[in-house]
């Protein structure tokens, strides 16, 4: 019998904004998804607080659809463990489940909507991959730049904060991802790349 059968009631999407825990990471690089989840979360007026499926949640309606917000408190790299958690809680298939996250590879600020596709060396969303059924669940990346120079360690680069014009740059990314992630449930994935990417 296939996983994804009944959804649970109240709940038809799942969005999962990619981040790791702790005030050391607050405003860095590899947290533009929590930057995205905190901005919608603001347009909405709620709070995402609740732990639940290893992960602080908020429940909202948007465009009519229940979606389940989370932040998943199992650092970046077992992100999908929180996700496969609600997915299986909730009976929402991965074409349903929303995954938001940092690119390196992205220059500052810019978005990119996919419909499905590989992690591109990204290990929250690997492990989503992984354990929730493979590549095919869309994605909103959001641009952070990459390594001012080639010595520089990947990790340490991620893992640094945003400052001055790249923190006001990354809080205006975070704002119009918030907005891409409501156009993907109010008006579908083609508008939302059409009009986002």
């Amino acid at each position: 019998m296939p996983l994804f059968t009944k959804r649970h009631t109240g709940v038809s999407y799942i969005v999962v904004f990619l981040g790791n825990p702790g005030a050391r990471y607050n405003g860095t690089r590899h947290n533009a998804g929590y930057m995205c989840g905190d901005a919608l979360s603001k347009s909405l007026g709620i709070k995402i607080d609740r732990l639940k499926h290893k992960s602080l949640t908020a429940r909202a309606e948007i465009g009519g659809a229940g979606v389940l917000l989370m932040k998943p408190q199992t650092y970046m790299n077992l992100s999908g463990e929180a996700a496969a958690d609600a997915m299986r809680y909730y009976k929402v298939p991965p074409e349903r489940l929303l995954a938001v996250s940092d690119d390196i590879a992205l220059p500052l600020g810019k978005l990119r909507v996919r419909r499905d596709g590989s992690a591109g060396g990204h290990n929250g969303l690997r492990d989503i991959s992984e354990k929730c059924g493979g590549d095919g669940f869309p994605r909103v990346r959001i641009g952070v730049g990459g390594k001012p120079n080639a010595e520089l360690d990947t990790a340490d680069w991620v893992l640094s904060a945003f400052t001055g014009f790249d923190r006001s740059e990354m809080e205006r990314a975070a704002a119009r991802a918030a907005d891409c992630v409501r156009c993907i449930i109010e008006q579908g994935l083609d508008a939302a790349m059409q009009k986002y990417n």
